[in-house]
């Protein structure tokens, strides 16, 4: 082969027309409908993806307007946004963020996803874009959020259904304890109706949630306050409530202790701390101390703890279950009884 052989093979390879054939095989086995529009939005060129998709003939896109393959109800703005593509010609998808419809030869739209590339040659401006039809994606997502909304369904009737239940347990014990004459037996049925309303209380933000796995521990707090105080028939102008309540969200599985942690706790303070017409404050406090570090805080004024207090030999029920269930959600517990009485218990979230 001759120098001068060379050269023409190597301007062949790189001659316009043999770019073109290259581009218009790699458009015409493309995966996708691939289509040449012209500046005024002309179809110029087709792939057989595109006549499989749409079910045209080659011959009757060829020379259409774009337009002929978008939905009526969006074809009115069409040309508009085309224009507003041709002002600002970069690769990009097409509408994001929005459903995208097209619309098939028999009628039937189908959602896409729509990729747009500007070609330009010399003073030629053209769009290429590159259409998928995503209805088997759409069809699975569909089911998807189906699926996700009766499980939804069916777990929030669960936590009515615990509700209804524990309240009915809640019921049963209150009947119980007006038939006690004993007083130890009758204030242990009382606390035993608290943490099962504190239990119920939770099923029932569960219920009411948007979001019905997790819990907003400072509205439960609110509640069970209100709760505590009606129980224990408390003087609001004796014992001040003082609430400092971070917004705190606790799936079930920590939700539940934490409530009868702070069912146990105020329940103590109301007790023990204000006996004897003893008058004071009580203060709650939940706040995020890191990122996943949840504290939650109740401290009272009233009588205080006994001077040879120790809680690792205290036998008061309460307090093995304020142990036993900082414990289970793997927290630590600090007692401070140098001024007010304070616990403070710390657990990190999802622990």
């Amino acid at each position: 082969m001759t120098h001068d052989q060379v050269v023409q093979q190597g301007s062949d390879e790189l001659s316009p027309d043999s770019a073109d054939q290259r581009f218009e095989r790699v458009v015409e086995y493309a995966p996708n409908a691939m289509i040449l529009i012209s500046a005024g939005g002309l179809m110029e060129m087709v792939n057989a993806q595109t006549e499989i998709i749409f079910g045209y003939a080659r011959s009757e896109l060829l020379g259409q307007p774009i337009e002929m393959l978008v939905p009526e109800r969006f074809r009115a703005r069409h040309p508009a946004l085309r224009g507003s593509f041709s002002k600002n010609p970069n690769p990009r998808p097409m509408g994001p963020g929005r459903d995208l419809y097209a619309l098939r030869k028999d009628g039937s739209e189908f959602p896409v996803e729509i990729g747009l590339n500007p070609i330009t040659s010399g003073d030629r401006h053209q769009i290429l874009a590159a259409i998928s039809d995503i209805s088997e994606r759409k069809h699975r997502e569909e089911q998807i959020a189906r699926s996700l909304r009766e499980k939804e369904t069916l777990l929030s009737e669960v936590h009515h259904r615990v509700k209804n239940n524990l309240q009915i347990v809640h019921s049963l014990l209150d009947m119980q304890t007006s038939s006690v004459m004993d007083s130890q037996a009758r204030q242990a049925l009382i606390d035993s109706c608290n943490r099962v309303r504190s239990m119920a209380q939770i099923h029932q933000s569960l219920y009411q949630s948007e979001d019905i796995a997790k819990v907003n521990f400072a509205n439960f707090c609110e509640g069970l306050i209100s709760s505590l105080f009606a129980a224990y028939n408390i003087d609001i102008e004796r014992i001040r409530v003082i609430t400092d309540l971070t917004e705190v969200e606790l799936a079930i599985d920590q939700a539940v202790p934490c409530g009868l942690i702070a069912n146990e706790l105020i329940s103590n303070a109301l007790k023990h701390g204000f006996s004897d017409g003893y008058s004071g404050e009580i203060r709650v406090s939940t706040r995020m101390e890191t990122e996943n570090v949840v504290e939650l805080c109740v401290s009272d004024t009233g009588r205080g703890m006994p001077k040879d207090f120790n809680m690792s030999t205290n036998s008061g029920l309460g307090l093995q279950l304020i142990e036993l269930l900082v414990d289970q959600i793997g927290g630590n517990l600090v007692v401070d009884t140098s001024r007010d009485t304070t616990f403070i218990i710390r657990f990190t979230l999802g622990n």
